[in-house]
């Protein structure tokens, strides 16, 4: 306390006092509003599907901005889930398919944006359909039939059972078998299987590989409308004739199939900044996504399991902020990040500088007071000869302090009242000498 009072006066420490809380809150603010990663991790999904298509172009675009995406193949949506919810998978983002995921489960897990339709392709042999015209219209038509329903971890085996059980139809009504693709498309082409469940986007390579078998065709849903009733995460999407592959004619008529949405998945304290950019970067790439989806489309905030970013959210309502849309990527956050950190501090401080006259005025009354006090302690000795050295010295160190004291104009009058006194404590010095 001795050190306070000793130093309340003191210009210098005054500053440093103030230098010193500025820095903590800087400090205090800086990690609170950290800067996004140079590196992340995605889980993407089969090496001959989209996700991994996809996460390939967004790897592309990242680098030109300065971050490293590091792509991880796995089985699918429940692999990738599961990968994202391990803290130490190392991974940052994860492709998801929409329906797949019991959301309780998952609670800090936000979608950053549905990126592109995944229609759930029934492939089937028209020869094992003989009693139906060779054509494959309600999965009710799959009873004791050979069905590859997709591989463990996928998110195509979890669709696949839901809607055969809505269909009234258990994995022991069919001769169900869980396949990867690729293992899926070799029985396929030995005559080993009498359909195949795919759910892939139409632009990935897999779908190229399937409707280049012979005697295969497409499934169209006639109940299409009962199951996106059933399942709201499901869309109902027409595919034009041709669409899949003009040279093959695949379809071979307009289809209704029901399609989820792929999700590009994250954690809820992912940085903000990384949500624009990875916004700003999937609009370039899915361009150029054109079969199903309409232009503008996607990415798009509906039909997803998880709570949307509300970065995310503010993002593709109205689009990249001011800065994001002017400015190179880094340029942004470095000034983004700035202004998070001096807004709040000229919050806590301009209305510290609306008081800075007040809290100087009373300084210098302290300051007047003091004196005066020692002012009184002389004059009351001024009569005792034993103090009169004790009393010339103190007084002559009063009028060295008061002659070093400055004022503005305003305090000036106050300035020379002390001195008067302390003339007048002279005058009785004197006096008594």
């Amino acid at each position: 306390m001795n050190f306070i009072r000793k130093n309340i006066y003191n210009p210098l420490a005054l500053g440093l006092a103030f230098l010193i809380v500025v820095a903590i809150l800087f400090a205090t603010l800086w990690v609170l509003v950290p800067p996004p990663p140079r590196s992340i991790e995605l889980a993407t999904g089969f090496p001959t599907g989209l996700y991994q298509k996809f996460g390939e172009r967004l790897q592309s675009e990242l680098a030109e901005e300065g971050i490293s995406l590091k792509l991880r193949t796995t089985g699918g949506t429940s692999d990738n889930l599961a990968l994202l919810n391990d803290p130490h998978s190392g991974i940052d983002f994860a492709m998801v398919q929409g329906g797949v995921a019991d959301i309780s489960k998952y609670p800090n897990f936000v979608s950053i944006a549905g990126v592109f339709y995944e229609p759930v392709w029934v492939w089937y042999r028209e020869s094992s359909f003989k009693d139906d015209a060779g054509r494959l219209s309600l999965l009710s038509q799959l009873k004791g039939k050979r069905v590859s329903i997709g591989n463990e971890g996928s998110g195509t085996l979890t669709l696949a059972s839901q809607l055969l059980e809505a269909s009234g139809l258990s994995l022991s009504d069919v001769h169900a078998e869980k396949l990867k693709p690729l293992q899926a498309l070799e029985k396929f082409k030995k005559g080993e299987l009498d359909a195949v469940f795919l759910v892939s986007a139409a632009e990935a390579p897999l779908v190229r590989s399937f409707y280049e078998t012979p005697g295969i065709r497409l499934m169209s849903f006639d109940q299409a409308e009962a199951y996106v009733h059933l399942f709201p995460f499901l869309s109902k999407v027409t595919v034009p004739r041709g669409v899949v592959s003009i040279s093959y004619d695949l379809p071979r008529q307009d289809i209704q199939v029901l399609a989820a949405t792929a999700t590009l998945v994250g954690k809820e304290d992912m940085s903000p900044a990384l949500v624009t950019l990875l916004l700003g970067e999937t609009y370039d790439i899915l361009k150029t996504y054109s079969y199903l989806q309409k232009p503008g489309e996607f990415p798009s905030g509906a039909g997803l399991d998880f709570p949307l970013h509300v970065d995310a959210e503010i993002y593709l309502k109205d689009g990249p902020s001011f800065l994001h849309r002017h400015l190179p990527f880094w340029t942004a956050v470095w000034i983004g990040r700035f202004a998070k950190i001096v807004i709040p501090l000229l919050v806590i401080l301009i209305p510290l500088f609306t008081y800075i006259p007040a809290v100087k005025n009373l300084l210098l009354r302290l300051k007047l007071s003091q004196v005066y006090d020692e002012l009184k302690v002389i004059e009351r000795n001024a009569s005792n000869p034993e103090l009169k050295e004790k009393n010339y010295k103190d007084l002559a160190d009063i009028e060295r302090r008061v002659g070093n004291i400055k004022v503005s104009m305003l305090d000036a009058k106050e300035l020379y009242d002390l001195k008067g006194h302390v003339g007048e404590v002279r005058g009785r010095l004197n006096l008594n000498a």
